[in-house]
Formats: C-alpha cells, sequence, structure tokens
C-alpha cells in the first residue's frame, strides 16, 4: 500500500463525516428560510471550513505521490470542485466516499456490488438534487419548483429518466443541475442493466458446466 493510499484511508471516515456536516450547513438554509442572521452565519463558515479540509486534504495527497501532475489529472474533479466554490453545492459529491464503505461490506457478487451502488446513488443523488434544485429556483422568477416537496419530485422523476414536465427548472443554475442528474440516471440505468446481463451470462455457463458434468 502506497502513502497515499494510507492516507486515503486514514482520512475516509473524518472527511465523510465533514462532509454530513457540510451537507447540514448548506441544506438548513436552503430548507428554512427563516434562519436568524447569525444561525446562518455560522452555518457559512461551516461550510467555508469544511471546504478548507478538503483543499488540504487534497495538498496531503499531492506531496504524497511522486508525479504530482498525473495525480492532479486523474483526479480532476478533486481540483475542480476546490477551485471553484462557485460550485460548492457540488463538493457534497465528498458524500460518495460512502460508496467505498458499503462496497466492503456489500454482496460479493457483481450484482450485489451494483445494487449497492445504484442504490445508494440514487438516493443521495435525489436527495443532493433536490435541495440543490430548490436553493437555485425558490426565489426565481417564474419559478414553479418552490417547495421542497416539489423539488424532491422533480430529481426523482429526473434521475428515473421519466421527466413528465409538470416540474422543471428556468435558471441557468438550475439546468446545468438538471443535466447532471440525468447523467446520473442514465448512468445508473446502464450500470444495472449490464450487472443483471454479466450475472444472467455467469448463470448460463455454471448450469452449461453442470449439464457436461
Amino acid at each position: 500500500m502506497t502513502r497515499v493510499e494510507r492516507w486515503e484511508r486514514r482520512s475516509e471516515i473524518p472527511l465523510l463525516l465533514l462532509a454530513l456536516a457540510f451537507l447540514v450547513a448548506y441544506a438548513w438554509p436552503v430548507l428554512n428560510e427563516g434562519l436568524g442572521h447569525g444561525l446562518r452565519e455560522f452555518l457559512g463558515v461551516v461550510s467555508w471550513t469544511v471546504w478548507a479540509v478538503f483543499a488540504i486534504d487534497f495538498a496531503v495527497r499531492l506531496s504524497l505521490v511522486e508525479d504530482r501532475r498525473a495525480y492532479a489529472a486523474s483526479h480532476w474533479y478533486d481540483v475542480a470542485l476546490i477551485a471553484l466554490p462557485v460550485l460548492r453545492p457540488l463538493r457534497l459529491l465528498r458524500l460518495l466516499a460512502l460508496a467505498r464503505i458499503l462496497n466492503r461490506s456489500a454482496a460479493g457478487s457483481l450484482v450485489g456490488q451494483v445494487s449497492t451502488y445504484v442504490v445508494g446513488t440514487a438516493v443521495g443523488a435525489v436527495m443532493l438534487g433536490a435541495i440543490a434544485i430548490l436553493d437555485a429556483e425558490q426565489n426565481a422568477r417564474g419559478a414553479n419548483i418552490k417547495t421542497f416537496g416539489d423539488a424532491l419530485w422533480w430529481a426523482s422523476t429526473t434521475v428515473a429518466t421519466v421527466g413528465y414536465g409538470d416540474r422543471y427548472p428556468v435558471t441557468t443554475s438550475g439546468r446545468f443541475i438538471a443535466i447532471g442528474l440525468m447523467l446520473v440516471g442514465i448512468a445508473m440505468v446502464g450500470a444495472l442493466t449490464a450487472s443483471v446481463a454479466a450475472w444472467l451470462v455467469n448463470q448460463v455457463a455454471t448450469q452449461d458446466r453442470a449439464d457436461q458434468d
């Protein structure tokens, strides 16, 4: 195990907890516009503190590898999320570290692992997408996504690639969020279909070997 791998394993759980703290700090003001000014400022400090810790974590990882340029290129998403604070909701992608933990406890089969990822990603994408779209849309002129219920319904239909069209974003940032959710939905459907197909092929091959024996 390399030095950077040891660091990533040690920091995985603390970073996950910080990501959850960021989720609360980001979502609370969005879901409750009546928060006091003091509490809103405190949550803002929490949000930027978590961002700073993520930046420090990435800097440490860079210092532990020999080819820093190659490592940064292969982890371009970390670079983007740190270098572009305007995309602060996307730092919630750190919650995907949970997928590594779930993978270690998932079933050993391909279907079990992929199903775990798909379910976890779907739930996470719907919840985070709903919060992000509500943040972008609730005060926009002509918006039709005004409540968390509206946002949750819109995120669910978008991730499921259904898209009824009764709720839709009207802001530029909201449309970018929609594109991200569409890509997540398409990827999930493809991953689940591929894993089930692989399982069926494996079952057929196993049955053929059993018949030959």
